[in-house]
């Protein structure tokens, strides 16, 4: 969905720049689609296109409102024009006042070409309002500033409910969960991890305890631990605003949480899980402004992208994304159904579940509950007329012998598999009892991959390593010569963990006419890797070295998934 603010802006441009120049007009109907499959504002999305500086939008935007850009390095606020919003009012609305001129109050906006926006605070004020430009990165900083978000510790609220009564054994569990305390509570542990990226929440109680832990890049970090009495209520409320059944904990359960962090939209797939000391629950939360859906913001090396691009532009075909759980399979599927979506092709997916909505695509999530399998959704999709289908993972015979079947008929087919590395994927495929001849003749490449935590670019420390480095990675001296490792020294950028963000390890096994044959003469998966290799093929391994003598990475990452 794209936001108020940056379709006003887009009109915008077409408006004042657009007339008589058709070139630019397709390039912001890219910018459009950018927009809403990435979950970007315009004004960022333009900057990366090159079309347009910041500044020069910034001027057009201020000269459509007959306004100006507000610089706050050059003027202060006075606590008179900050007092006339409450807290809540002005990071609600993305707002500050700066200026009184004759009782109109300038108003620096994060979204200036939002009329609403201006209406409804003309309204709480009852002053006229001017909406005043200001640049993205700046206006954040001083909201922060201005309006600070007061935030309730978790320590805080647990003393609140200390105070209450909620531990009593005689209130219903749905009665404890709705106690506002308890709404605090969850609505502070999840917005603690929005704010930290993090990827996963897991809610485990224990006999005598309840632990609370945050997976951010590939890694569990815990909470301060709640007392174990908070368990029921928490995940009880968990369950309620997730629409689950709240009396059901013997059987697991799915569920879905839509809620908005700053502005944008945040989604929180739940899964609960009966365990012998209560329901375990996990949040796995989706936002699209942290997840870049572009093959380029992968980390995947230059040479394996320019092949990786050549397999995914074939008119039929199979390609296998493989890994294990958490290794970024779907995300390298939807960055290159993003970079395929054209209007001139149709493209279907079946996935368990839809993590992101991606416009321009026909998406079914599977629902084994009502039948819905990949098995079905594969054969419907058949009569869809489709050109490129993605199937979410090969699990079985029939899976795999439809999306043979769909890729010999003239279309090209993504899915997952989990197998440790690109050539066990074709033993893989033999052992779920598919035809050798058939995947010979289908399968035109296998991307195996691992997730890797980058080194914090803010507190990065070179070294020399020593012997105990060079024998962790089967290495010699001479093989790595003067060059330098690095490693985080821990800083408040990264949490003091020493990283930030993730890179892919990547092995793409493009399969050939020899490998094909190969492949259809039932050759072992290590001859199979061994002659890929010699065609060209870089292992996990391997890759995991260029990132650390690129400077990417740490020996422990890459020894620890490779």
């Amino acid at each position: 969905m794209i936001d108020i603010n940056s379709t006003a802006l887009i009109d915008l441009l077409k408006n004042e720049r657009g007339h008589g120049n058709p070139e630019l007009a397709a390039h912001l109907q890219e910018v459009i689609e950018e927009c809403e499959n990435s979950g970007k504002g315009a004004l960022q999305v333009i900057e990366n296109f090159g079309l347009f500086t910041r500044q020069e939008m910034l001027e057009l935007m201020a000269e459509s409102l007959g306004s100006y850009i507000w610089n706050p390095k050059q003027n202060d606020v006075s606590r008179e024009l900050i007092d006339l919003l409450d807290v809540n009012t002005a990071r609600a609305n993305g707002v500050i006042p700066v200026d009184d001129v004759g009782g109109e109050i300038h108003m620096a906006m994060r979204s200036p070409l939002d009329f609403q926006v201006v209406e409804s605070l003309r309204f709480i004020i009852g002053r006229p309002i001017l909406a005043v430009v200001c640049d993205p990165d700046m206006f954040e900083s001083e909201l922060d500033r201005y309006y600070p978000e007061k935030e309730d510790s978790i320590q805080d609220i647990i003393a609140e409910i200390g105070a209450s009564h909620i531990e009593e054994e005689d209130i219903p569990d749905e009665d404890k969960a709705n106690e506002m305390p308890i709404i605090k509570f969850v609505d502070v542990v999840i917005h603690q991890a929005i704010k930290d990226k993090a990827s996963d929440i897991h809610f485990e109680p224990f006999e005598k305890s309840f632990r609370i832990r945050y997976r951010v890049d590939g890694a569990l970090y815990e909470m301060p631990p709640p007392p174990r009495s908070l368990a029921t209520p928490v995940i009880s409320r968990i369950k309620i605003i997730s629409g689950l059944n709240i009396s059901e904990r013997r059987r697991p359960q799915d569920g879905r949480i839509q809620l908005r962090y700053n502005g944008r939209p945040v989604d929180l797939r739940v899964s609960c899980l009966p365990t012998s000391h209560g329901e375990s629950v996990v949040l796995r939360v989706l936002d699209r402004t942290v997840v870049n859906l572009q093959l380029d913001s992968l980390g995947i090396g230059t040479d394996v992208l320019a092949k990786l691009r050549e397999l995914i532009q074939l008119p039929n075909g199979i390609l296998l994304v493989t890994g294990p759980t958490g290794s970024g399979k779907t995300t390298t599927l939807y960055s290159a159904l993003s970079e395929i979506n054209k209007v001139e092709d149709k493209i279907l997916t079946a996935e368990d579940p839809v993590e992101y909505d991606i416009a321009g695509l026909i998406q079914c999530p599977i629902n084994d509950a009502v039948g819905m399998t990949f098995q079905k959704a594969l054969r419907a999709f058949l009569r869809q007329d489709p050109d490129r289908i993605l199937v979410g993972e090969i699990r079985d015979f029939e899976t795999a012998q439809i999306a043979i079947e769909a890729s010999l008929t003239g279309h090209f087919v993504f899915s997952t598999l989990h197998t440790n590395d690109a050539a066990s994927t074709v033993t893989r495929l033999m052992d779920i009892g598919v035809e050798p001849f058939l995947i010979a003749s289908s399968l035109c490449g296998v991307l195996a991959q691992r997730l890797i935590r980058r080194v914090c670019p803010n507190c990065k420390t070179f070294y020399t390593p020593n012997e105990s480095d060079l024998e962790r990675l089967n290495l010699e001296p001479g093989q790595v010569g003067d060059r330098k490792f690095c490693y985080g020294r821990g800083c408040e950028l990264c949490s003091n963990t020493g990283y930030k963000g993730r890179k892919a390890l990547t092995e793409l096994m493009v399969i050939n006419d020899e490998l094909r044959e190969m492949i259809a003469n039932e050759t072992p998966a290590n001859l199979l890797r061994d002659r890929a290799c010699e065609l060209g093929m870089r292992m996990l391994r391997e890759d995991g070295l260029l990132a650390i003598f690129n400077g990417e990475t740490t020996v422990d990452e890459v020894v620890r998934y490779t």
